[in-house]
């Protein structure tokens, strides 16, 4: 079952980072022709810094194409497609070191396949690969992408491995999670929050002497996720708010004006009574 599910998350991370790679690449490739047209144009394919349209143009294709590849692979392996989402369940015991071991390697070589396909169907050499920006050093490269990281990590834990009446719509939340966090991310470190994302295209187009802040920053946000999220499990979250998913009107608030009158909530229809 192991292999079985391994096997899965290769597929899962291929076909995600094909989107999201592809449309990164499509996206530098149409700035280029832009800054050609306009005389700008320098050699690159990409530019150095973002502009805000492709900031968002970049940040949409990760969180969407995410969002719809952990959909398609979610009743089969969850859709983790990053080693540090696995290192986080294994670390609270959802998977085994057996499966966290395979699983890790299957998304490696699925992030390197998926980056292979697209430089032999793409022009250009590949615009996709994560390295800092000239503006940071690499101390804080390491901590940004320990943040964001941290966040993708927490929101699979909170959302997709915590049972709820919204656990099926997991996916959507991941999706804008890292949607969200690579607005932050991407002009400053590439916006990995995946050593998966970061090492298939560096086994391309080969290894910078920064490549190792991919590793670190974000298995650093692994743990950070995995730590709060075991402090709240300790402090048992769910009697803090223990209504929050109640879809029954009679735990709602009462109405201010019946606060102020005395009229006693259990004499008001609620908008669902027939």
């Amino acid at each position: 079952m192991d292999v079985q599910y391994a096997v899965l998350e290769f597929f899962g991370t291929f076909v995600w980072l094909l989107m999201a790679l592809g449309g990164i690449q499509s996206g530098a490739a149409h700035a280029t022709l832009q800054a050609s047209d306009q005389g700008q144009h320098h050699g690159r394919l990409a530019p150095s810094a973002l502009s805000v349209e492709q900031l968002m143009y970049d940040a949409a294709v990760l969180g969407l194409s995410l969002l719809v590849a952990c959909w398609l692979f979610y009743r089969a392996t969850g859709g983790l497609f990053n080693p540090n989402i696995t290192t986080a369940l294994w670390l609270v015991g959802v998977i085994g070191p057996v499966r966290w071991a395979l699983c890790c390697f299957a998304q490696m070589i699925g992030a390197t396949c998926a980056s292979a396909v697209l430089l032999a169907l793409m022009p250009g050499p590949i615009a996709f690969n994560t390295s800092p920006s000239p503006g940071i050093n690499k101390a804080q490269a390491v901590f940004m992408e320990m943040f964001m990281t941290a966040f993708l990590v927490l929101a699979v834990l909170m959302l997709a491995a915590e049972k709820s009446r919204t656990t099926p719509f997991a996916p959507i939340g991941i999706g804008l999670t890292l949607f969200a966090c690579e607005l932050w991310g991407l002009n400053w470190t590439g916006g990995s929050l995946n050593t998966a994302r970061s090492f298939g295209p560096a086994v391309i187009s080969g290894f910078t002497s920064t490549h190792w802040i991919y590793w670190l920053g974000p298995f650093l946000g692994s743990l950070l996720a995995t730590a709060f999220y075991t402090l709240l499990k300790h402090i048992e979250y769910w009697r803090l708010n223990p209504t929050q998913e109640e879809t029954n009107y009679s735990k709602s608030p009462q109405n201010p004006v019946h606060a102020i009158t005395g009229k006693r909530s259990e004499e008001v229809d609620g908008p669902d009574a027939v």
